[in-house]
């Protein structure tokens, strides 16, 4: 019992030691398709996990969506500290490496579509983006935070059939 008291304060020291913010990686992790080399259209929702300490119980979740023949993807996402600026937390931008490492964590894709379905569902995205109700909101727990925004583009889009990952907390507060 104390070795694993030990172990949990030094997991937890370390945790917290190295996660500076500013030094994080945000390089590419390579997972996504390049959009000079993928034409089709391409959705991808990507999760990694939480900054900090806060990775060992939550993953942070955003949509990257690129059209076809399109050069670059745009990438929606939420993000809190963005808030706590006076800016909202829906935070969009455009970029030819929407799967960047989230403060040193390396994403893995939840979602991917590409081509023809991805094509029809990709306006649907827009436009449930631009009806987000959450938009300047942003709390922690239960939400809305960035795992609501992902889950109520699912339940706004049933035909991406997105399975949010296990430790999406604030996903559920979308339904």
């Amino acid at each position: 019992m104390k070795a694993l008291l030990v172990l949990v304060l030094v997991m937890f020291v370390t945790s917290c030691a190295n996660s500076n913010w500013r030094t994080a990686s945000r390089e590419p992790a390579g997972i996504s398709p390049k959009p000079w080399v993928e034409e089709a259209a391409v959705i991808e929702f990507y999760a990694a996990d939480a900054f900090s300490w806060r990775g060992w119980f939550a993953v942070h979740t955003w949509v990257a969506i690129k059209p076809e023949k399109a050069v670059e993807y745009t990438v929606y996402e939420v993000v809190g500290w963005r808030v706590r600026s006076g800016l909202p937390a829906l935070k969009e931008y455009k970029t030819i490496t929407p799967d960047t490492y989230w403060y040193g964590a390396k994403p893995e894709k939840v979602l991917s579509i590409k081509g023809a379905k991805a094509e029809k569902l990709i306006p649907k995205i827009v436009a449930a983006v631009a009806r987000y109700p959450w938009a300047d909101e942003y709390t922690l727990f239960p939400g809305p935070n960035s795992n609501t925004f992902p889950a109520w583009l699912g339940v706004q889009i049933p035909e991406l059939e997105l399975d949010m990952p296990f430790r999406a907390i604030g996903s559920g507060y979308a339904d």
